[in-house]
């Protein structure tokens, strides 16, 4: 027996689709944040130490920043099948979303740590610091402070961003709650639903952030 609500048109096994597809866009969140935070901090001080680097990378973070990202999904995704790579709708989403989040990542990286004084960083090899100690700590953790706001941005326009994955066919909440629009016409319901849950994602992070921001400033 299949229960539903008066008027509404939605089963209650709807709840457990919206529930797989709310996982689906924390995984994919997850995933992107964590691939391109680690890319985007190798990228951001790789390009602050050497201008090779910073020219050659320079097309990849311009494209990546520059072109909307879900003309980035649509063109890779084409691209890829043309040539026959077979991948994983998760995976491709991924690997999209964290060149996104690696591209802008390395530039909040590289910005925060040419913000650090020269004075400092002077100083700490004058106290017989080598490079890689004074990167450690003198550098890094004024960097820190400097980037952490920008980059907990970052993090919450890669949550919103996720729900562009549904193009290329990952069932994240956003691409959940469209099938289920199509099928029982409960735009509004729905739709306020997906609002609340992508608040409830992002708020708290917001807040930790500021908790954040006012411990690393003490």
């Amino acid at each position: 027996m299949q229960f539903q609500f008066a008027n509404q048109g939605l089963a209650w096994s709807d709840a457990y689709f919206l529930a797989e597809g709310l996982l689906n866009t924390v995984r994919l969140a997850a995933a992107a944040t964590l691939v391109g935070t680690l890319g985007g901090i190798v990228l951001g001080w790789l390009r602050t130490v050497s201008m090779t680097v910073r020219i050659a990378t320079a097309p990849f973070v311009d494209i990546i920043r520059s072109v909307p990202m879900i003309i980035q999904l649509i063109l890779a995704n084409s691209f890829l099948s043309i040539l026959g790579f077979g991948a994983s709708p998760f995976w491709f989403g991924t690997v999209a979303l964290g060149a996104w989040m690696s591209a802008v990542t390395a530039e909040v990286v590289r910005a925060s740590l040419l913000s650090v004084p020269v004075q400092y960083r002077k100083s700490a090899r004058s106290l017989g610091m080598n490079g890689y100690q004074e990167l450690l700590y003198i550098s890094l953790p004024l960097a820190f402070r400097t980037g952490l706001a920008p980059w907990i941005g970052l993090v919450l326009s890669l949550i919103k961003d996720s729900a562009l994955a549904g193009v290329v066919g990952y069932i994240e909440y956003m691409r959940s709650t469209q099938i289920l629009i199509t099928r029982t016409h409960e735009t509004w319901l729905l739709l306020m639903g997906a609002g609340l849950f992508y608040f409830l994602i992002c708020y708290p992070v917001s807040r930790y952030s500021r908790h954040l921001e006012r411990k690393v400033r003490v």
